[in-house]
């Protein structure tokens, strides 16, 4: 074995480290190219020009996770 900067030099140790370097970087590219999670928040009702809504759903995508909530109720109607 050759001696390298004080260290005894062992081919396989050479490779080992190559290997290691090459897979570090693959991954931080790999890691570069994933886009980053963004939240999706849509708030749902029966019509848009309907000022007391019965029904009120709320969805929330961050891309990972997903979370819905409904919300139903009554109402009294007033006639004239």
């Amino acid at each position: 074995m050759a001696r390298l900067r004080g260290r005894a030099y062992h081919p396989l140790m050479e490779k080992r480290r190559q290997i290691a370097i090459v897979a570090g970087t693959l991954s931080l590219a790999a890691l570069a190219m994933i886009h980053p999670p963004s939240a999706d928040i849509r708030i749902l009702t029966h019509e848009r020009a309907d000022a007391s809504p019965a029904r009120f759903q709320a969805g929330v995508d961050l891309g990972l996770a997903s979370a819905s909530i409904l919300v139903t109720w009554t109402t009294h109607q007033l006639t004239r």
